[in-house]
């Protein structure tokens, strides 16, 4: 049988590899990393061989040769929510192209956490961050002087001197409050609001993509129809749907701010044996994988949060590899998903 007698303390190098698969050591690391064309059997031989040794890379040496790690970061406030455990995977496919891992870490919209991120004591093992802040905002663009491995994510702060992906989140709620105007609903709720943050966050601009879809068709912005919910969690929305049916005049359309909230309010209806469209139309923003399987399945707004991933990535790639130049501000598309929910 062919093969190598070694006790546990043999350290086997990319030499070694290439013996056993008759190529040479450069060709060896050429396959392990992917940096240059090699044919399939060659490759094949090769990953047999480091198999049978046992090779493992030096990733640290590696490292210090190319001066990049092959991870990037990506910290975000919950993925408890279902839009940033779409916005995870997503980016984590975007990475994949470019040869990256993701270190995913979660900031609980804390914001000693999110200086801490910024700070860079966590990230010297990665060639980059992608981060969405909650905590931070207009003001904070200070914290992110002198990060230029670094893209933005989200609302919170806008023109700073990063790369920065936002989507249009006044424009997607007019679009979502219009359309449930356009079915002939004219008692329109929403649940989301959130008056502990600032004017530059999805909460308020959602809610004033909203407000002035009703003032530019003469409608009142009832407060009772501004259902706070600060979380954006199903028990939310669960419970946010259940205020609004508490109302002697109920709403007949409600415009969930995310589609968490919208699969919440949904079960409310359903325990209290009413149904969306027919009782209380009711639109989400998202368009998470699961809202083509809620019970109805949900209309949504979708705000492109696969162009998020890409252009993010693709951003952060450009950074890494010497190719950008002026931070960038881009603003992806939103669209409406017509389901049966409204």
């Amino acid at each position: 049988m062919r093969g190598v007698v070694r006790t546990p303390m043999t350290s086997v190098t990319m030499a070694d590899v290439g013996e056993r698969a008759g190529v040479t050591a450069r060709t060896v690391s050429n396959v392990l990393s992917g940096s240059a064309a090699v044919r399939p059997e060659t490759r094949e031989r090769v990953l047999r061989a480091v198999e049978e040794l046992g090779y493992r890379m030096n990733t640290s040496a590696r490292s210090l040769r190319t001066g990049r790690t092959g991870t990037i970061g990506l910290a975000i406030p919950d993925l408890g929510i279902d839009y940033f455990s779409d916005l995870a995977s997503r980016i984590m496919i975007e990475a994949e192209r470019h040869g990256w891992g993701v270190v995913i870490e979660q900031t609980g919209a804390r914001r000693e956490t999110e200086l801490a991120i910024l700070s860079g004591a966590r990230r010297q093992h990665s060639d980059g961050l992608i981060f969405q802040p909650h905590a931070l905002g207009p003001g904070d663009e200070r914290h992110l002087a002198g990060n230029d491995r670094l893209v933005i994510l989200g609302d919170r702060i806008f023109n700073g001197p990063v790369d920065h992906v936002g989507m249009a989140n006044t424009q997607a709620a007019a679009m979502a409050t219009r359309y449930l105007l356009v079915r002939g609903h004219r008692r329109i709720a929403v649940i989301g609001s959130n008056p502990d943050v600032s004017t530059v966050s999805a909460a308020s601009l959602r809610l004033d993509g909203y407000s002035r879809e009703l003032v530019d068709r003469g409608l009142p912005i009832r407060d009772d129809y501004v259902v706070v919910a600060k979380q954006w969690h199903l028990r939310d929305g669960a419970t946010g749907m259940a205020q609004l049916l508490s109302l002697p005049e109920p709403p007949e359309a409600v415009f969930c701010f995310n589609d968490t909230l919208a699969f919440g309010a949904l079960h409310t209806l359903a325990a209290r044996g009413l149904r969306a469209p027919d009782d209380i139309a009711i639109i989400g923003f998202d368009n998470v994988p699961m809202a083509e399987f809620s019970v109805p399945p949900l209309t949504t707004i979708d705000p492109g949060t696969g162009q998020i991933a890409k252009q993010a990535v693709d951003l952060l790639a450009s950074r890494v590899e010497g190719r950008a130049a002026a931070p960038a501000e881009l603003m992806t598309d939103c669209s409406l998903v017509v389901r049966r929910s409204a």
